[in-house]
């Protein structure tokens, strides 16, 4: 697959709060990876910018609200079936608010050394470590299904792709 020409159906973003050595994680409870722990994140709006749409989806999904989100990754999927999605990753160390269950999620603050990667998708424990650690990265993943086939994961200076007009840089 040449990532260089590849072109996401959707947008989307994963919003990663990290406080007092533990991280603010979900367990989704609808859409796609449904059951799996991830971050709060969703689909970006048209109009909307992968920071914007970052801050929405965390106060819709866990009622908090993070605290300046800067952008850390960049993940790109494709899937077997033909469905493909680049997820912008951001990091924030604080939030406004305390988290509350939703029809979208449970949140929970897990600690940093007790990630439980065995209840999130396949590619996180690739990337994740590395978002934790501060580090500006690229994730390529392709998929069938759950199931991960392929993997390519990279520190990065800059990003890949430029940004959709009115995206945030």
């Amino acid at each position: 697959m040449d990532w260089k020409t590849w072109t996401p159906r959707e947008r989307a973003n994963l919003c990663f709060i990290v406080k007092n050595g533990r991280v603010l994680l979900i367990r989704k409870k609808r859409g796609l990876g449904a059951g799996k722990i991830n971050a709060p994140g969703g689909k970006i709006e048209p109009g909307e910018t992968a920071l914007e749409s970052a801050i929405r989806e965390t106060r819709e999904e866990v009622g908090v609200v993070p605290l300046e989100p800067e952008k850390r990754g960049e993940l790109c999927f494709q899937f077997a079936d033909g469905y493909s999605l680049r997820c912008e990753v951001f990091l924030a160390t604080d939030c406004a608010g305390e988290p509350i269950e939703t029809a979208e999620a449970a949140p929970f603050w897990q600690a940093l050394d007790a990630i439980p990667y065995d209840e999130m998708w396949e590619d996180d424990r690739h990337w994740l470590p590395l978002l934790l650690e501060e580090k500006t990265f690229c994730g390529y993943f392709t998929f069938e299904g759950e199931a991960m086939k392929t993997k390519k994961v990279e520190i990065v200076a800059e990003y890949l792709h430029e940004p959709v007009p009115g995206d945030a840089a």
